[in-house]
């Protein structure tokens, strides 16, 4: 059984990313499920600001949560509950998931090479791919969400010139945006400036946090370029 993992982000800060990935799932016709009051917050920002204990009792009230619904594929649209799951939670445990851990562009790739997802013909847009530090230099997934931009019929990818290892940081993750907002604020107007370089019309990144960050940085900084995260926009071209 898939479980969506949704993460606080995309349940309090940045709803429409939860909306749009629940609404993606439902269009591929897979079934899954979701904790409800059960999901706790993953613990990615509690852990690497050093607050242990407290990561600790998360991971195992999260695991105990998804192995009661039954879940042998958990997928998050969070790179940082991605990174905390399938890396964090069996040191914490000291122990193997009973489950596989996925990140949505990923699951995404896996549905379009299933013929699960296909996706309407219409106007090329430009679309530039910020690499999240938790799913990039962290985890080493710079493809998948690349692979899945180029198969769509509509999008061509136009990279900055910052991109996958070398990427920019955009400043929100690690707890940075919390302890010091200048240092964030900062980031995220560079990224910004890179992003409009390319030309591209939509920036768009598979990590709510980043998004977040960026997307006050678009407004600052009157951008004419859209931030999207991946699952909106994902939903935004096949029209949900």
């Amino acid at each position: 059984m898939l479980v969506y993992f949704a993460g606080c982000m995309a349940t309090y800060r940045l709803p429409t990313i939860g909306e749009a990935t629940i609404k993606v799932l439902k269009h591929s016709g897979i079934e899954f499920k979701m904790l409800g009051e059960e999901e706790w917050c993953c613990g990615s920002v509690t852990l690497r600001t050093g607050y242990v204990e407290e990561a600790n009792e998360m991971a195992g009230h999260n695991v105990d949560a998804l192995k009661a619904v039954g879940g042998t594929r958990v997928v998050t649209a969070c790179a940082g509950c991605f990174r905390t799951l399938s890396t964090d939670y069996p040191k914490i445990l000291g122990e193997e998931l009973p489950f596989e851990v996925v990140h949505f562009p990923t699951l995404l790739k896996e549905m379009i090479e299933n013929g699960k997802l296909e996706f309407p013909a219409g106007e090329k847009v430009a679309v530039t791919y910020h690499d999240p530090c938790h799913i990039g230099r962290h985890m080493g997934i710079y493809e998948d969400p690349r692979e899945v931009l180029d198969a769509l019929p509509n999008t061509e990818l136009v990279e900055m010139y910052k991109s996958e290892d070398t990427a920019s940081c955009c400043g929100a993750g690690g707890g940075v945006r919390s302890t010091n907002r200048e240092l964030a604020r900062g980031a995220a107007d560079t990224r910004i400036r890179e992003a409009e370089e390319t030309g591209a019309s939509i920036l768009t990144t598979a990590c709510p946090f980043c998004t977040f960050n960026l997307r006050e940085g678009v407004e600052r900084n009157t951008s004419e370029i859209e931030m999207l995260d991946f699952p909106e926009f994902v939903a935004k071209v096949l029209e949900l």
